[in-house]
């Protein structure tokens, strides 16, 4: 950018005259004096904008008469004379150094003339000027922050930044430093001078020791315009990956040879960070896995299932392993695999083969017992369901294996929810020939029993009654305080109480009352009713 300077008269020029000289004979040469500058032209070269330089030239008198300089013209206010202070005077054969300032407002090329006005025969002596405006020296950073994301606790994870010096000017380095728990620099080493345009790179890495978040800054301080520049670090450490199997070993029971026995099997991340998993392999004759494929990736907190399977070929105890090797904290989790192949096929029996529950009073519960039997062969028992929910079996916890020739017991609990007869197919699923056997269960829903109280008395021999009130009271061991329980006057001598509670034991009596409603006091007592009568 070159700047246009206008003609800035920073003192007059003054023009002196020179004095004819006349000699003692009548004639003679006229002495004057000559304005010299050592040079025509000034270069500042490159300057920071905002910031000065100044430059010397040397003014000299070559003449016989002392000159006096009075004033100077600067064509742009960018550059200004700052020594002499005019006037000053120049004796013949002397110089003086004239000192010229170029302070640049932004960056692009400057001109100037600077003329000195005087009283030498050459009355106005120029001098070119030429400069150029160049930017500050500024950083920048790439990238300007750096999320490191969830890094696990013990290792490490880096980025390399790169610092330019964007400005036009050298930049002085003096400081890199880091701060934050598990934030760490490396690669830059100060003090370090960047030129104009010029780039260096550093690493900064986080290092977490121990779970959480974190947050740290890199503060680079120089003596460029932004002479503290600093970048965002965050990350967070996790805890390392672990696997764990449930259940940690499998057994799968007798299996008749040719035939099949599945289980499932679980494998669980319990780290804070994923794991890999590169490897599933099995070991052992017969035994085989399916549902899971490596590589797979299983992420914090996350599950793995898959299915574990014997298929023996031979009668026999066998045993084998699942190995998983993955990235995780313990690289090869082994999970042991047990089973045994048998030649024959297993029966079981239930007995009775249908199972009576009776009556039983509907709110309340009725129990009743039954067997499995094997035969032929060890049988696992693993499953054992109802098709009706007011049967449910107990007394048996599955899987259950059970030799051949032996028993095992089970209950049946009958809970009717209505009255009536009711039915269902208790069905117990095996490892047998064939795989399910069945049971069935029968039982009646009876509504609760509901009683009442017969009373009859003599009538009483006053005359005038118009009839009876009959009260009752709680007994304990005797009678407590009596409450009327008819509604209006008995006339006859016989009243029936059906509000009594089953299992509670009352005392009852009556009174007379005549056409006054004078009311007698109590007779005909009878105690300890019991309900129902024992």
């Amino acid at each position: 950018m070159k700047i246009a300077g206008t003609l800035l008269l920073l003192a007059a020029l003054g023009l002196l005259a020179g004095c004819q000289g006349v000699s003692a004979g009548g004639s003679g040469t006229q002495a004057t004096g000559t304005l010299v500058l050592s040079n025509s032209t000034l270069s500042f070269g490159s300057v920071t904008a905002g910031t000065t330089k100044t430059l010397t030239v040397t003014a000299g008198n070559s003449g016989s008469k002392t000159v006096t300089v009075t004033g100077v013209a600067v064509s742009t206010k960018y550059f200004s004379l700052t020594s002499p202070s005019l006037p000053i005077t120049i004796s013949p054969g002397q110089n003086v150094s004239v000192s010229v300032q170029f302070s640049p407002n932004a960056s692009g090329s400057f001109t100037a003339t600077v003329t000195l006005g005087s009283d030498a025969s050459n009355s106005q002596e120029s001098l070119s000027l030429t400069g150029t405006g160049v930017a500050d020296g500024q950083l920048t950073l790439n990238p300007t922050s750096e999320n490191f994301g969830n890094v696990t606790t013990g290792s490490k994870q880096s980025q390399t930044v790169t610092l330019t010096n964007s400005g036009a000017t050298s930049v002085n380095i003096s400081q890199a430093s880091v701060s934050g728990t598990g934030f760490q620099l490396s690669g830059i080493t100060t003090p370090l001078t960047l030129n104009a345009s010029q780039s260096t790179t550093f690493t900064v890495a986080f290092s977490p020791q121990s779970a959480g978040a974190a947050s740290g800054t890199v503060t680079i301080t120089s003596d460029a315009s932004n002479p503290s520049l600093t970048m965002g670090l965050s990350g967070t450490g996790v805890t390392p990956g672990t696997l764990a199997a449930n259940p940690t070993s499998v057994s799968l029971g007798t299996v008749t040879v040719g035939s099949t026995q599945s289980q499932s099997e679980t494998i669980t991340n319990t780290g804070g960070s994923s794991v890999s998993v590169s490897k599933v392999a099995v070991s052992g004759t017969g035994f085989s896995f399916s549902g899971i494929t490596a590589p797979v990736t299983i992420g914090a907190g996350q599950s793995a299932t898959f299915s574990v399977s014997f298929t023996p070929s031979a009668a026999g105890a066998v045993s084998g392993s699942i190995t998983i090797t993955s990235t995780a904290t313990n690289p090869t989790l082994t999970i042991s695999l047990s089973g045994t192949g048998t030649t024959a096929a297993g029966q079981l029996s239930v007995s009775p083969t249908t199972l009576p529950l009776g009556n039983v009073v509907v709110g309340t519960s009725g129990t009743a017992s039954g067997s499995l039997t094997a035969s032929g062969a060890t049988v696992t028992v693993t499953a054992a369901s109802t098709n009706n929910s007011v049967f449910s079996v107990g007394g048996i916890s599955l899987p259950a294996s059970i030799a051949a020739g032996q028993s095992l017991p089970f209950t049946v609990t009958f809970s009717p929810k209505t009255t009536g007869a009711v039915s269902a197919t208790l069905t117990f699923t095996s490892n047998a020939q064939p795989s399910t056997t069945t049971e069935t269960l029968t039982g009646t829903g009876t509504p609760a029993p509901t009683h009442s109280v017969n009373l009859s008395w003599n009538p009483s021999t006053s005359t005038g009654i118009t009839g009876y009130n009959v009260y009752r009271a709680a007994y304990g061991t005797s009678c407590g305080s009596y409450a009327k329980i008819n509604t209006v006057l008995n006339t006859t001598t016989l009243y029936t109480d059906s509000s009594v509670v089953d299992g509670a034991t009352y005392c009852y009596a009556t009174t007379a009352v005549n056409s006054s409603s004078e009311e007698s006091g109590y007779s005909n007592i009878v105690s300890n009713i019991q309900i129902p009568p024992p």
